[in-house]
């Protein structure tokens, strides 16, 4: 029998087919049911454009290098594979197109025309892969330092600093180093003057605190009036995916948690949600409330420190340490909880660490009970400030077709009307059974994007209490064999269980070939993990598409033709983590 699901895969392969033959597509099976197609080069750019009408997105574009890959059984040959993955909202409905290439001659045509966001998706893929695309107009490094030799997400790069020659910093890397960091007006796309006036050129950033982190806009000004923003990432780059292609399925875990280093476990929840598909793993009813619970003390975690800089970006000093203090009343809860704080690295596949302590609902019940009166004052003190509204209210506006254009998600994406929630639109992980509301606002402003987020915040604590009052009994993890660490109160009723502990925690489980993602709705929008085993012991590729990396691309869009002050207010509103970015 044909679930709704199979039947929307049928009719978009269906058309396809008819538009271009059936010969043309290989279907390739995945342990997520994603329609994934492989299509030609030749026929790419027609596919794509085809599919845009109805998946309006693109969602994520990644390479991969399949040289010493095992399990591709029922895939074309390939060496590098590059993989488009479409995100239709009005279907609710994803599609991942690959594309084959051969080492020698990795060349694409670009689609920036079709998906504006594509543009640092396809430096991204070049940077890190060596793939070319035909027609880009600025493919050049992007998380790499310009001088970077090779390409680091290949098979054949170095993984660890020990695999490496020793780095030396002599006179002569010096002077290179500081001529690439040359600014250069022509090679950001930018003019030193008009017919009737000179540009003045301003580096905000990479040091700025108004940036939130390493992160650098290079500004074209008309007197004080931007003309071009470029914005310019990598400072934070650490290497994340290649050492997701390092760790076992389980030490990699800890390293999650410094991706959206304040979103805490929710990184690990999209993390293991995709290991767990991988395994056919069942995870018990306990673990996923209790992983939701904490889900949402982080998104009340992330927003507070959103809430706060935001308004102090602004002009307004005290609101950031009310909301400071809240928050750590809220780590006080999750250290209790977890032993960590903003790291706890506490999620673990097919469960928990552990099962929750005595008294944890005292705790959170007293939390929930206190935040909705100092969101209430929060409001009167910060939101409802004619000032802050003055500097928020239609700045940095942008349509809602504009946002999916760009690939923007969660709060950024509802702030212009769209009620686009994976909670709700595909409850993952236990959400289908609680009632909460989708805050939608229609003005696409920095003011909306600030007030979804607080009425967000209240939407968690709704959450958070029917986790505390509907809490089931039953296991924290699952006993499926995959389980890593099995529970460690069975090691000791034989020695079977105590090989297989001390086997999973020191090599960790064999996870069966495959693909799968998992979206969530992170604190700043859609995050999702990739993954492809090849059978073993740690991934063969760790792909994170993360929300931040696609929203920073908007800024030109959104503040060309404004004031600096303006900038300042659309940066803050984005709510963004350059580790996020960078990964």
């Amino acid at each position: 029998m044909q679930t709704a699901e199979s039947m929307v895969h049928s009719q978009v392969e269906e058309t396809l087919y008819r538009q271009f033959g059936q010969e043309q597509f290989i279907v390739q099976s995945t342990a997520d049911s994603i329609l994934t197609l492989w299509v030609p080069r030749s026929l790419l750019s027609d596919v794509l454009r085809f599919l845009k009408p109805q998946f309006s997105m693109l969602y994520d574009l990644f390479a991969i290098d399949e040289r010493t890959r095992q399990n591709r059984s029922g895939q074309p040959s390939s060496d590098f594979t590059v993989v488009y993955q479409l995100l239709s909202m009005e279907r609710n409905d994803d599609i991942r197109i690959k594309v084959a290439l051969s080492e020698p001659d990795l060349n694409l045509p670009t689609i920036i025309s079709i998906w504006p966001n594509a543009n640092w998706y396809e430096r991204e893929a070049w940077d890190m892969f060596g793939v070319v695309f035909d027609g880009h107009p600025n493919l050049y490094r992007i998380l790499l330092p310009p001088t970077w030799e090779g390409h680091a997400l290949r098979k054949d790069h170095p993984a660890r600093a020990t695999e490496m020659a020793p780095f030396e910093m002599g006179p002569e890397r010096v002077a290179k180093e500081q001529e690439a960091l040359r600014f250069r007006p022509e090679e950001w796309g930018m003019e030193k003057a008009s017919e009737d006036s000179e540009y003045m050129f301003l580096n905000l950033g990479p040091n700025h605190p108004s940036v939130h982190g390493v992160f650098r806009v290079a500004l074209q000004l008309d007197g004080e009036v931007i003309v071009d923003s470029v914005p310019d990432i990598g400072y934070h780059h650490r290497g994340a995916e290649k050492m997701g292609e390092r760790q076992t399925w389980h030490t990699y875990i800890p390293y999650t948690d410094r991706i959206d280093y304040l979103g805490g476990v929710m990184n690990n929840l999209a993390y293991i949600q995709s290991v767990e598909m991988l395994g056919g793993i069942v995870v018990p009813e306990r673990a996923k409330i209790i992983r939701i619970m904490l889900a949402e003390l982080f998104r009340i975690s992330s927003h507070l420190v959103f809430y706060g800089t935001f308004v102090q970006d602004v002009g307004q000093m005290s609101p950031v340490f009310y909301m400071f203090a809240d928050r750590e009343r809220l780590f006080g809860i999750i250290e209790a909880i977890t032993g960590g704080r903003m790291h706890p690295a506490w999620f673990r596949i097919g469960g928990v660490a552990q099962d929750l302590p005595e008294g944890w609902d005292t705790l959170i019940r007293d939390f929930i009970d206190f935040l909705p009166a100092r969101l209430d004052h929060y409001d009167r003190m910060a939101m409802q400030n004619k000032m802050l509204k003055e500097r928020t209210v239609g700045i940095g506006v942008y349509t809602q077709q504009e946002a999916i254009d760009w690939g923007i998600t969660g709060p950024g994406l509802r702030a212009t009307g769209c009620d686009w929630d994976v909670r709700k639109k595909r409850p993952y992980g236990g959400y289908d059974q609680f009632d909460f509301d989708v805050p939608v606002s229609h003005n696409g402003d920095c003011y909306d994007r600030a007030e979804l987020r607080i009425e967000e915040m209240r939407q968690s604590l709704r959450i958070i209490r029917q986790c505390l009052d509907n809490m089931p009994g039953g296991a924290y993890k699952s006993d499926h064999r995959l389980t890593t660490p099995p529970p460690k109160e069975k090691t000791m009723e034989d020695i079977e269980t105590l090989i297989h502990h001390f086997l999973n925690v020191s090599w960790g489980p064999v996870v069966p070939a495959g693909e799968a993602s998992v979206m969530i709705e992170a604190t700043k929008g859609i995050n999702s993990y990739h993954l492809i085993s090849d059978g073993g012991t740690n991934s063969y590729r760790t792909r994170i598409r993360t929300p931040s990396f696609p929203h920073l691309q908007q800024i030109p869009l959104i503040s060309n033709g404004l004031m600096i002050p303006d900038l300042i207010a659309i940066i803050a509103s984005i709510d963004f983590v350059m580790a996020d970015v960078d990964r």
